[in-house]
């Protein structure tokens, strides 16, 4: 079997209009091509899913896609029908009549990929017509869902560890965007894959831009954030069901198309809601976490959390849905210390002390993100054990602009002796509230039953409010001069280092906290012609609802952008342009050369260096 790059380009650009693999694509293929297992860990937007479709166009026979959502699967089959591949899915959302259609078409060889989900796959009747059906490939996506580890774990994803003794000749392709090194075990583990290749791409999206805005009036803040990108779509992440609800209202109320999307919901209005979305009939969709993980739509161009994630891992997650394309894409987290309160009351309600630890430790993550001075990039790609070399990404708020530091030696001193103090006194730590109420005077019950308004430290820090001595803690916590003990109610306790300093009256640098608002910046813009990009946009979706399909599956946001950058002229020079495939360049080519050629007729061409 031939599987070299004199066979795999041209598929390339034949189906998918691309002149290029991204990173470990074109390995992951030959790897499946020549029958051996993979482990494939590739972030969002990586281009996970041309791993087993182009594969499935290299050779006769049938790729199986275990998927974990019905709406994936419609849209990945539509953009798949939309590049000439012939491809079906079977799942619950299909009449009888229409699988057995489709049951049919398997049956006689039609189709060269199939999408399923693992409930439908793993039954005993399903299975036996998949064996016949010359299968070559097992793509199993989202892979991280098989491991308890994982932090969207699936029980229905567990009976795929049955398919390595029922297709033993069979290779398995395993794919997800994030995982720990403990999942990645683990999902080789499940699916028993046999002296795997293993690659692992690099976490980085550069063309997002990481920003954290401290919370004052996050309406306010969100409006006028969504105002100033008018023709832009977006995801607003919110920890409740309530919140998503009134955030959408209110958008609506003043003229941005919003729509809620929750568990809450009924079935069917969740889908109105996601197809409204992806056909840009909605521009913003106000959600909980219940949205986003399979969604394809490559121009999500912001991506804003409403209130504090859980943990770093769903964050990296979901600020990931924003540029897929590759575009310059923006990512925006309202942070403030009451959305930390919020939490810790959530945490402390869970019964097993074992899931308090670890929820505590990943919010003290969360927060060391939300608050620190550096590259917030080195920080997200850290947490994920990979290392980010350049001192200054370049795009991220405290890269672009640097907060200002100052000489906190005083403030540092204070707090390290009210922590020193209230040891000495009680005999043991306190949390961080404690020290906080005892710097600032407070008149609390529990300040007065352990007599802490006898310390020499009580009421020496009425120079900072209460947020802002938190703010200060964090910041000592950071810098190894105290310590939490996530395992007894977040108590403070000095460091050896903390208590050196101390003695020492070392000199103390603290960073002023994030502001309410920073100025924007793009990072790997396609300068083109504006007003022709805007009426190609235009094109694109009625072609798309005639269709009845989403825009992108036309043609996405890069490729529109590269022909208002270049002004083709001929179907050669269409040819040309990322994403336009041997089918789109004979549907859709002759349609955007004549709309190009209108536009220049009353306007002039511009030059992009």
């Amino acid at each position: 079997m031939q599987n070299d790059g004199h066979v795999l380009l041209p598929l390339l650009k034949r189906y998918f209009g691309f002149t290029s693999f991204r990173p470990f694509q074109e390995e992951i293929i030959r790897d499946t091509l020549a029958g051996k297992d993979v482990f494939a860990l590739l972030p969002t937007g990586g281009g996970k899913s041309l791993c087993f479709q182009l594969p499935a166009m290299a050779r006769p026979g049938l790729t199986v896609v275990v998927s974990p959502l019905i709406a994936l699967m419609k849209d990945q089959v539509d953009s798949l029908h939309a590049a000439g591949v012939p491809a079906t899915f079977l799942n619950s959302s299909l009449g009888p009549g229409e699988s057995r259609l489709r049951l049919r078409g398997l049956h006689q060889g039609e189709y060269r990929l199939l999408y399923v989900a693992p409930e439908r796959l793993m039954l005993p009747g399903f299975l036996a017509d998949v064996r016949k059906w010359n299968v070559n490939l097992l793509a199993i996506d989202e892979a991280h869902c098989i491991s308890e580890w994982g932090h969207d774990f699936r029980p229905e994803y567990r009976q795929l560890s049955g398919l390595r003794d029922l297709f033993s000749q069979v290779p398995i392709l395993a794919l997800t965007a994030t995982a720990t090194t403990r999942v990645r075990e683990d999902i080789v583990a499940q699916l028993k894959l046999r002296q795997p290749g293993v690659y692992v791409a690099s976490f980085n999206r550069p063309n997002l831009t990481y920003r954290v805005f401290a919370k004052t009036d996050p309406y306010a803040q969100l409006l006028e954030f969504v105002r100033s990108r008018s023709r832009e779509s977006g995801i607003v992440y919110c920890q409740a069901r309530r919140t998503a609800e009134t955030l959408a209202q209110r958008l609506a109320s003043d003229g941005i198309r919003a729509r809620p999307y929750h568990a809450g919901l009924e079935p069917e209005q969740r889908s109105t809601h996601q197809d409204l979305f992806l056909r840009d009939e909605a521009r913003v969709i106000c959600a909980t976490i219940a949205f986003g993980m399979g969604i394809h739509k490559p121009n999500v161009r912001f991506v804003v959390h409403y209130d504090l994630p859980k943990n770093i891992e769903g964050y990296y997650q979901e600020t990931g849905r924003a540029g897929r394309d590759g575009l310059p894409s923006e990512c925006v987290l309202l942070f403030s210390p009451g959305d930390v309160a919020k939490q810790l009351k959530f945490i402390e309600q869970k019964p097993d002390p074992k899931e308090r630890q670890i929820a505590h430790a990943q919010l003290q993550q969360m927060v060391h993100y939300a608050e620190h001075a550096s590259c917030r990039r080195c920080e997200l790609l850290g947490y994920f054990g990979e290392q980010f070399q350049p001192e200054s990404c370049g795009a991220c708020d405290n890269c672009l602009s640097p907060r200002q530091t100052y000489d906190g030696t005083l403030a540092a001193q204070k707090f390290l002796s009210c922590v020193y103090r209230i040891r000495q006194h009680s005999g043991f730590d306190f949390g961080l509230n404690q020290v906080v109420e005892v710097l600032t005077g407070a008149d609390t019950d529990t300040v007065r039953k352990w007599r802490h308004d006898q310390l020499s430290t009580y009421g020496i820090g009425l120079e900072h409010s209460r947020t802002e001595w938190k703010a200060i803690g964090r910041e000592l916590v950071r810098m190894g001069l105290v310590k939490q003990a996530a395992d007894r109610f977040n108590v403070v306790a000095l460091t050896a280092q903390g208590l050196d300093l101390l003695k020492q009256r070392k000199p103390v640098q603290l960073t002023r906290p994030v502001s309410a608002r920073a100025p924007r910046a793009r990072t790997g813009e396609i300068s083109c012609d504006e007003a022709l990009f805007e009426q190609l946009r235009l094109l694109r979706k009625s072609l798309a609802d005639a269709r009845g399909v989403p825009s992108y599956i036309i043609f996405s946001d890069v490729s529109l952008r590269q022909m208002a950058r270049d002004y083709p002229g001929t179907l050669e020079e269409f040819a040309r342009i990322s994403g336009v495939g041997q089918k789109k360049l004979a549907e859709f080519g002759p349609i955007f050369l004549d709309e190009i050629a209108s536009f220049l007729r009353k306007n002039p061409r511009q030059i992009f260096a």
